[in-house]
């Protein structure tokens, strides 16, 4: 079974420096990268996040956090409906967020921060929203009970990650295309060595479907479904932080 570490075989340092360090150097390129490599497809899977949260965002008033949020694209995403928040501790990531959302003049507000120790009171959103983010945490259940920490009662969580592909000849195609050819096409146009040959690594480390979800019951929350994308090539996870009983 994959770790609850999610490590993709970072060494020497620890693993939240490694991947700071890494995305800091392909931050110019993250985006067009990312894009590129997946013809758009990143784009409506967020998309499809924000759908899922639809009837929290329509609350009025709704706060929503989006950890690990890089370049602010979902945060963007979200800021169409509700007051946004997004953090990250990559500088230069960051910094190329803050630029985006000032040229969209979305309602978010971006900070640098470690997504496992955010500097925000218990139950201050409406739901925590995590894209691409979660299997590169130092801990992934330490990441997800931070998350249950921040939701108020009645708020919901999204979780957006690869995952493991459900139909065996698909799973063959997608594990040469992840392994042999994405690597060496992130690494020519990156210029990094080690960051897209992480992503298949982190990615192979990380819990699937079945066992993510198991996690986030665990952790404490409840209603936890999820649905595949692209034949489980990545899958959002959704989840709620139960309302306490009301006493008699």
């Amino acid at each position: 079974m994959a770790s609850e570490q999610a490590s993709g075989h970072l060494n020497q340092i620890s693993k939240s420096d490694a991947v700071r360090t890494m995305f800091a150097q392909i931050a110019p390129r993250y985006d067009f990268l990312n894009h590129a490599l997946s013809l758009n497809v990143d784009r409506r899977w967020r998309r499809r996040l924000v759908r899922s949260l639809a009837t929290v965002l329509e609350r009025p008033g709704a706060r929503v956090l989006d950890l690990c949020c890089g370049t602010a694209d979902l945060s963007i995403e979200l800021a169409h409906n509700a007051e946004t928040w997004g953090v990250d501790f990559c500088h230069p990531m960051l910094k190329l967020g803050v630029r985006k959302v000032r040229d969209s003049r979305s309602n978010v507000v971006l900070i640098e921060g470690d997504a496992l120790k955010t500097p925000f009171p218990d139950a201050s959103f409406d739901a925590v929203s995590i894209a691409f983010g979660l299997r590169n945490l130092e801990s992934v259940r330490e990441g997800l009970i931070e998350m249950l920490r921040l939701i108020k009662p009645g708020g919901k969580v999204a979780v957006l990650e690869f995952s493991k592909p459900i139909v065996p000849v698909f799973r063959n195609f997608y594990g040469w295309y992840f392994n042999r050819v994405l690597p060496g096409i992130g690494r020519l146009i990156s210029g990094s060595k080690t960051a897209y040959r992480y992503l298949p690594d982190s990615v192979k480390a990380f819990p699937d479907q079945e066992a993510l979800a198991a996690i986030m019951t665990e952790v404490g929350f409840s209603e936890v479904t999820y649905y595949n994308l692209f034949y489980g090539v990545a899958a959002v996870h959704l989840a709620e932080k139960r309302t306490p009983e009301r006493r008699r």
